[in-house]
């Protein structure tokens, strides 16, 4: 059978599958006339009888997605959720323990009182203790605070003990200035004392330097 190529325009309406495929705009076909002895060729539909395929443009491989299908896909923006007060984003972690070790040359601040800081930077010192007394407390890593009590013997202890020198008292701690752990204290009292203040200052050092240097 003689073999008729001819070139046809087909409408949106030519067929509902072929319509669904092709809605936007007339669609350029190239048909033969189907005979018993040939068959459909790949790319070919059977349309009024005879043969068809596209022509002037490229056919996506790809199958067309089930509309099902595709309304089930879940949108990727939506896939993470804002935070929401039921929902906590972070966990309480425990607080690092604090530190107590002193370390040795690292600057000390001596607060006021009422000149004991005197007596107790000399003593420092004279005992060798590896802090270095610094003027201010903003360039200090410890500050050093403390009283200082002298008592004067009364004359009952002067007549019946013989007691000529004071009784002297004194208290001390250290504080680490950026955690605020005390991370010394010690306590000295010294009875019927020559030199008074210079003697517990002394104490006060002498225990300093010795937890500084057992750490």
């Amino acid at each position: 059978m003689k073999t008729t190529m001819a070139v046809l325009v087909f409408v949106c309406s030519a067929g509902a599958a072929f319509a669904q495929q092709q809605a936007a705009a007339p669609v350029r076909m190239e048909c033969r006339e189907l005979s018993a002895s040939s068959a459909l060729a790949p790319n070919e539909t059977l349309m009024n009888g005879m043969a068809c395929h596209v022509i002037g443009a490229k056919q996506d491989p790809r199958p067309a997605v089930d509309a099902a299908k595709s309304a089930a896909v879940v949108n990727p923006s939506s896939a993470f959720l804002a935070p929401t007060a039921a929902q906590p984003t972070s966990t309480v972690s425990a607080s690092a323990p604090v530190s107590t070790r002193i370390v040795s040359g690292a600057t000390v601040f001596m607060a006021p009182m009422d000149g004991f800081e005197n007596y107790l930077a000399a003593a420092f010192q004279k005992k060798s203790v590896p802090l270095v007394p610094v003027a201010s407390e903003e360039q200090a890593t410890y500050i050093l605070k403390g009283t200082s009590e002298e008592k004067k013997p009364g004359w009952a202890k002067i007549v019946v003990m013989g007691q000529i020198h004071a009784d002297n008292a004194a208290s001390v701690q250290m504080i680490d200035r950026r955690s605020g752990a005390i991370v010394f204290a010690y306590s000295v009292n010294k009875k019927n004392t020559l030199h008074g203040q210079q003697t517990t200052a002394e104490a006060c050092a002498k225990h300093l330097k010795e937890q500084i240097e057992k750490k």
